[in-house]
């Protein structure tokens, strides 16, 4: 393993990293007042983490059918102000089983 190489590495990852999270502290002082601005910074985390994730829910199985299935038991008890472990637990045991009925019927 070449140790100097990774240390540096892991130094640039922090810095870019820190920089991205300070520069919006060092450029904004004052409080963002319009709503427009306030209201797409509000959403920006929950738009990104949702761009993350939903490729991933979609290939995690074996078969697209598998993760759609999954996808729509976890859309539907959020809708519904489940809580996040049931939500959870109840998506990965439709994908479960729905892979393998798949499975024997296929």
């Amino acid at each position: 393993m070449n140790y100097p190489r990774i240390l540096i590495a892991t130094f640039i990852m922090a810095l870019v990293t820190y920089l991205i999270r300070a520069i919006p502290l060092l450029l904004f002082r004052k409080k963002i007042k319009n709503i427009y601005v306030q209201s797409f910074l509000y959403y920006v985390p929950y738009a990104v983490l949702g761009a993350m994730t939903f490729p991933d829910i979609l290939q995690s199985t074996g078969t697209l059918a598998a993760g759609v299935a999954g996808f729509l038991v976890a859309l539907v008890l959020a809708w519904k102000n489940k809580g996040l472990l049931t939500v959870a637990l109840s998506a990965t045991a439709v994908a479960f089983v729905t892979e393998r009925l798949l499975y024997y019927l296929g």
